[in-house]
């Protein structure tokens, strides 16, 4: 990307959840932008939101959206990132995209920029953005693959209904106020009840029996940290949670590593908080991760079971690492 002293930035998907966290981050990490264009779908137009104190304009994305445009980041689901990310290439834009549109394209850069930044340099005007429960994971565990190796990844989800979207949070709210007024439950956005409960099924159901969002975590992971040889199962849950993503992980690595060599080097490691002091009740939980960061990541124990073998848990906000912070990252990364 060019460097300049102020960027054209464009916002696809700008009255969503993560678009408006994407909005808010720019201002709060002071982002050079010139001029910011807010683009949504053709029911958002007569909206305005408040950037730098000043209200904008939400215009409907069209194909001529992105003249002038320096820098797009994506935010609006795979089918539009789709169909507007080449043509906001094609009017000379470098295009971040939050959805899994081209994750697992080989010539285009997954990018989680503590992990693996280097790999922004091989772009060709689209980035993709991590899904993100794959993000706050290889955060964590990327130290400790550089020292340790990592054989075997086997982690269990537990993700806020916010990674869904809006209408997935009021659900949540109104099926809770339900429920404590003794009214009927009514789901419209989850195939069952969410509230009070917990469902083991994000995304669709593939032909091998793990889901599309599973599946994300398995090849996301190895080709964020480079390395097809490592074995990843997933299994994600969608609890009634309003934000910030909780994952139990247990890794094999090929050298071994101790609970406390562990526990240092993710002391030191970036864009990573150790909070681990189960003794006296200090360890990750969402309720603390909302609205920071950092990766939080505690409860670090080695397995017993199996040789060389590791447990973390490990929480962050969705919406910020998971999604909108990342992706401003990437942005900073790039006109540094």
């Amino acid at each position: 990307m060019q460097k300049k002293d102020r960027y054209h930035v464009a916002v696809v998907g700008a009255t969503g959840a993560v678009g408006n966290e994407m909005i808010s981050i720019l201002d709060e990490r002071k982002f050079p932008v010139g001029d910011l264009r807010l683009l949504a779908s053709s029911r958002s137009i007569g909206k305005t939101l408040s950037f730098k104190g000043r209200d904008h304009d939400v215009e409907e994305l069209k194909e001529t959206s992105f003249e002038g445009v320096d820098l797009a980041l994506f935010s609006a689901g795979a089918s539009r990132s789709l169909q507007f990310a080449p043509i906001a290439v094609k009017s000379g834009a470098v295009v971040v995209d939050n959805s899994s549109a081209f994750r697992t394209d080989p010539d285009i850069p997954l990018v989680v920029p503590e992990v693996n930044a280097p790999a922004l340099a091989r772009h060709h005007g689209i980035i993709a953005n991590p899904n993100c429960s794959t993000i706050q994971m290889v955060v964590a565990l990327k130290p400790i693959h550089d020292v340790a190796k990592i054989r075997r990844i086997v982690v269990t989800t537990f993700q806020a209904v916010s990674g869904t979207g809006q209408k997935a949070m009021d659900e949540l709210l109104d099926q809770t106020r339900s429920l404590l007024s003794f009214r009927e439950v009514v789901h419209k956005v989850y195939p069952h009840q969410i509230a009070f409960n917990c469902l083991p099924h994000i995304d669709v159901f593939l032909p091998n029996g793990y889901s599309k969002e599973e599946m994300k975590m398995v090849n996301e992971t190895r080709k964020i940290l480079e390395d097809d040889s490592i074995g990843v199962t997933a299994t994600t849950v969608r609890v009634p949670v309003f934000r910030c993503h909780s994952e139990s992980v247990n890794i094999q690595t090929e050298k071994k590593i101790t609970a406390g060599q562990a526990r240092e080097l993710l002391a030191y490691a970036e864009g990573v908080c150790v909070l681990d002091d189960p003794a006296n009740h200090i360890y990750p939980m969402a309720i603390d991760a909302a609205g920071k960061d950092e990766t939080f990541v505690g409860r670090i124990r080695e397995d017993e079971s199996i040789e060389n073998g590791l447990n973390l848990w490990i929480v962050s906000d969705n919406l910020r690492k998971g999604a909108a912070l990342n992706a401003v990252q990437i942005a900073e990364r790039l006109i540094s």
